[in-house]
């Protein structure tokens, strides 16, 4: 349920984000920027946002599974296979939900997208 409602949260934040760059993303497109460099440039600062927030989500995971480990039952220090299986997991979700939105919006006619506000 947790990694549910993760998944849910991540994707509602990241499309959010790049829905409101529609009016940036229409002017870059009316100067003459290729589609596809935006989409570029949307993915990288999404890419980088979910490096920084699995980075800081392991390192608390890691320091807080000692904590875990002495009020669960039958749950390890290291339980390789949750490290690993959750942020790539979550970080494919957040791409996803980058990816999207990224590729609607510079879909969109500049003189439409000066309009969205």
């Amino acid at each position: 349920m947790t990694l549910l409602l993760s998944t849910l949260g991540i994707y509602g934040v990241m499309s959010f984000g790049i829905s409101l760059r529609v009016r940036e993303i229409g002017v870059r497109i009316a100067l003459g920027a290729d589609p596809r460099h935006v989409r570029g440039m949307l993915m990288r600062e999404g890419a980088t946002l979910v490096a920084i927030g699995i980075a800081f989500g392991l390192a608390g995971a890691f320091a807080l599974s000692r904590v875990l480990e002495s009020l669960l039952v039958g749950v390890g220090v290291l339980d390789v296979a949750t490290f690993v299986a959750a942020p790539c997991l979550l970080a494919a979700v957040a791409m996803t939900a980058c990816w999207l939105p990224a590729r609607e919006a510079t879909r969109i006619a500049p003189a439409i997208a000066f309009r969205v506000e």
